[in-house]
């Protein structure tokens, strides 16, 4: 007797989507999931592609990570990159390196150093150097536990020993620029589940400092640029849900550091009678298939007129680090 043939598509396992419809395997593994996130539709996790071997868990470096929310909806694309300004903590990671830390303490030359400043000595002590590794180092943004900082070399481990500093202050300040990746495990630090960054760069500066460095421009007076570069960046740096990692809150973050002129321009429309009512960002006309292009723009309402005029720069942030595209320039609302 002859045996029944059975198509390829008859033959392919058939499991449920989310919705209860009856989808073959075939067609559940072409659905592409988040990192570290499976699909109800995907039960069986597919063996990762050599692009997605990356250390940041996003897909692969320099490459846009699919997100997928398991609808129907089609998948849509978010930027693995961070460039991210807040305070960097040290912090233990179980009770043995609490314990290990204070024998190392113990040995240093501490005396009339506050914690800090003995954290750091010992950390920069060669012979306690292999703690750094064992400490884990969040980013708190406004007060608010943001990221796990990670080096992506081991050897930039120094780089978060340095950005402590020798002497901290409660106002310094630190940016990150690196690469967003998943959650943290519960026993990375202690408990505490924040996506990890796995860092390129990252560096120290004060508020105070980087306002005093600012050129100032012949026309203004010492202290009036001053305070107008001050109330500028705190305004920057302030805007909610700032963390450093969409492609608006780059741009923005990268002009309050980078770019000087602003705090000048800002200083110049306070001496003539104007306020800063806001500070935007909003896709450039520029940005194409190739180039991410972001609008920096600047809005100064007249005091006694009541009449708003806008200024911006164009932030270029299709890769980690961000660059100027567009000196400051007058704006107008299309």
């Amino acid at each position: 007797m002859e045996e029944p043939t059975v198509s390829a598509a008859e033959s392919a396992p058939v499991v449920l989507d989310s919705s209860g419809g009856r989808v073959t395997r075939s067609e559940a593994s072409a659905e592409v999931s988040a990192p570290g996130v499976y699909l109800a539709s995907s039960p069986v996790a597919e063996s990762p592609q050599p692009h997605d071997k990356s250390p940041c868990g996003c897909g692969g470096c320099g490459r846009a990570a699919p997100a997928a929310d398991g609808t129907s909806h089609p998948l849509e694309t978010y930027s693995p990159f961070v460039y991210a300004v807040g305070r960097l903590e040290p912090r233990m990671t179980s009770l043995a390196i609490e314990k290990e830390f204070a024998q190392a303490t113990g040995r240093a030359e501490t005396a009339n150093l506050t914690d800090r400043q003995a954290l750091h000595a010992v950390l920069s002590d060669p012979q306690s150097r292999y703690l750094a590794k064992h400490l884990c180092y969040v980013l708190v943004i406004q007060g608010i536990d943001t990221y796990i900082l990670r080096p992506r070399d081991p050897a930039d481990y120094d780089l978060l020993v340095d950005a402590i500093g020798a002497s901290p202050r409660t106002s310094d300040l630190h940016v990150v620029i690196g690469l967003r990746g998943p959650l943290s495990p519960p026993d990375l630090c202690n408990g505490l589940m924040l996506p990890q960054v796995s860092f390129d760069q990252v560096y120290a500066f004060d508020a105070d400092s980087l306002v005093a460095g600012l050129p100032k421009p012949d026309d203004l007076d010492e202290e009036s640029f001053r305070s107008a570069s001050r109330e500028l960046f705190d305004r920057v740096i302030q805007i909610a849900d700032n963390a450093g990692s969409s492609d608006e809150h780059r741009a923005l973050n990268y002009s309050a550091v980078r770019y000087a002129q602003i705090y000048a321009h800002t200083a110049q429309a306070f001496a003539s009678g104007l306020a800063l009512t806001a500070v935007e960002t909003r896709p450039s006309r520029l940005s194409g298939s190739s180039r991410n292009i972001q609008d920096v723009v600047l809005s100064y309402t007249n005091r006694t007129t009541d009449v708003t005029e806008k200024h911006f720069v164009r932030v270029d942030v299709t890769e980690a680090f961000p660059f100027l595209v567009t000196k400051l320039s007058p704006y107008y609302d299309r």
